[in-house]
């Protein structure tokens, strides 16, 4: 490290002179040490990194919203069938955790989905530069999918809850 620094000392002072920079002057040039980019590529790594993760969270937050949409609008159009399985015994309990795994499977096979493009795309991506090396690790696969499923069982408690407190004799006249 001290060998770098009084390297790039040194070329500063060869760079100085040939430029013919004065004493008090600014140089009209800039050493960089190998140190000095790898923190500055740090530095811009940590930032895509940082605007990745919240351009992820919030595609989590709308898809967990529209599957929250898409089951609300399930239980209003199957009122009749929960409130004939409520009426023939099924309990609260029952009804909430059907919609609930329901809900879970919307969104690990949306997961699922989203895991095999992000596949795909990472190989397209590979073979148009030719330095990019990608890697699909099992455990990012594992972690993606039981992300997708807690985001289900998150956005479809709602739903499932208004499902199970349904009361079977309206949800029979319901039309």
């Amino acid at each position: 490290e001290d060998r770098m620094d009084s390297a790039a000392l040194e070329i500063t002072d060869i760079l100085r002179e040939q430029h013919d920079i004065r004493f008090r002057e600014e140089d009209d040039f800039e050493v960089l040490t190998q140190k000095e980019i790898l923190s500055a590529a740090g530095q811009i790594t940590g930032a895509v990194t940082i605007f990745l993760g919240i351009i992820a969270a919030i595609s989590l937050l709308v898809g967990g919203i529209g599957i929250m949409n898409i089951m609300l609008v399930s239980v209003t159009e199957r009122t009749r069938e929960i409130g004939l399985r409520k009426a023939v015994g099924a309990r609260q309990r029952d009804i909430l955790v059907q919609f609930l795994i329901e809900s879970m499977l919307l969104a690990v096979f949306g997961g699922i989905f989203g895991i095999l493009l992000g596949a795909v795309g990472a190989k397209v991506a590979e073979r148009l530069v030719d330095e990019l090396t990608t890697v699909v690790g099992v455990d990012i696969v594992f972690l993606a999918t039981a992300v997708s499923a807690a985001i289900g069982i998150f956005f479809g408690i709602y739903p499932a809850y208004r499902a199970a407190r349904l009361n079977p004799i309206d949800a029979l006249r319901y039309e």
